[in-house]
């Protein structure tokens, strides 16, 4: 009994399967919905996720438990002084700070000028914490910030802007008129980090990296407004916001909005969440074109039941079961569609391949998002494909034999 319905499901399958590729140019392009809206789900899913490992990836490299200070400060008190910073520092659970100040100024060597160079000023805390920033030559050591020395250290744009064909290391330039010496490179893929352009803005001729002492002296001011501060260890990062909170709470004379706090975990959590919803809403809108994809197939399916209704009525005289008919008919549907969800995989690793080649983003390929492509596509030929298959399941043979 077993082996003789399976023989029977066996003859449906080859049965659709050969109307199928019997009419091949109208499957095709019944197929193309699906086509279409499984390939949108596998590339957004592939790209949007490819993009979520990349921004991690960055976050991660910037390290936990590194809480980033940004001091928006009150009319009368802008910044942090030194004696405020090493209050800061004294908190149990820090284990150092790297103030930075920072402004856009006007540069120049002896061949070359710009007034479009972002001077970032950094203590040796703060190298010491990203060693992969040096390329080449020395970072900024503890002798440079306390006794405010004329060295930098200059990254890829802006030895191009202002060495061009020249090795910019030990060579000179000048910071709004003030003599700096080169003393080190930064490697340019470690400076373009996401979070630095998002908190500088980048500029467009490049980057010099000076003491922080002698960045304050050059811009003008006494104070900082922003710092990285390193925690002892990522479990006290929340203990180490409280203290500095009362620290700073207490500088300002505890009034509100004038200082940020922002913790790379929370952020990273945070932009998970955003990139979930955001993959979802797109899920949902591709999923639209599968709809219609699926009324393609049930149009084609039921003009189908139309043309082969002879067929139909013969194999019903012959003793065919209604169910044997349905399952035919449900069994191209599905097979249209399972056709269509593979083309659309394979249209969709290579559209998602492609654009991840063309940008920063790390292509993996997504399993999830082929399995739901996949089932997707199935659901639809089941979905859409079962009121045809049904429709030609009751037809009545005599009525199916009196259109020959």
């Amino acid at each position: 009994m077993i082996k003789r319905k399976w023989d029977m499901f066996c003859e449906s399958v080859n049965m659709s399967v050969s109307n199928i590729m019997g009419s091949k140019m109208r499957s095709l392009l019944t197929t193309l919905g699906i086509v279409i809206g499984v390939a949108a789900i596998i590339a957004l899913m592939t790209v949007v996720q490819g993009a979520i490992d990349t921004m991690n990836e960055q976050f991660d490299a910037m390290g936990l438990g590194t809480l980033r200070v940004s001091v928006t400060g009150t009319a009368i008190k802008h910044g942090l002084s030194d004696e405020e910073l090493d209050q800061i520092l004294a908190c149990e659970h820090v284990a150092g700070i790297a103030p930075s100040a920072s402004a856009t100024v006007t540069a120049s060597s002896d061949s070359a000028w710009s007034d479009a160079i972002l001077v970032s000023g950094n203590n040796d805390e703060y190298f010491r914490h990203n060693p992969d920033l040096l390329a080449r030559g020395r970072a900024i050591n503890v002798l440079d910030v306390e006794q405010s020395l004329r060295v930098c250290l200059v990254d890829g744009d802006a030895a191009r802007t202002l060495f061009y064909g020249e090795d910019p290391l030990g060579q000179t330039l000048y910071l709004s008129g003030i003599e700096y010496t080169v003393v080190g490179i930064i490697d340019e893929e470690e400076n373009a980090s996401l979070f630095s352009q998002i908190l500088v803005g980048g500029a467009s001729d490049g980057t010099v990296y000076v003491p922080y002492t002698s960045a304050k002296k050059l811009l003008g001011t006494s104070s900082v407004s922003s710092l990285e501060v390193y925690v002892t260890d990522p479990d006290d990062t929340d203990a180490a916001i409280e203290e500095m909170e009362a620290v700073l709470d207490a500088l300002f004379n505890y009034k509100e909005n004038t200082y940020t706090i922002i913790n790379m975990e929370s952020m990273t959590d945070a932009m998970n969440l955003m990139t979930s919803m955001m993959m979802s809403l797109l899920v949902g809108i591709a999923s639209i074109a599968l709809v219609v994809g699926g009324i393609g197939i049930m149009n084609m399916m039921l003009v189908t039941v139309t043309e082969r209704t002879v067929e139909i009525g013969l194999r019903k005289a012959l003793g065919a079961e209604p169910g044997q008919i349905q399952i035919q008919f449900l069994i191209e549907a599905i097979v249209l569609s399972l056709l269509g969800g593979v083309l659309g995989v394979i249209v969709g690793l290579l559209v998602s391949l492609g654009i991840c080649l063309n940008t920063d983003i790390t292509f993996s390929l997504n399993t999830f998002a082929i399995g739901l492509g996949v089932s997707f596509s199935a659901a639809v030929g089941i979905i859409f494909g079962w009121a045809p298959a049904r429709k030609a399941s009751n037809l009545n043979p005599i009525d199916a034999l009196r259109s020959m």
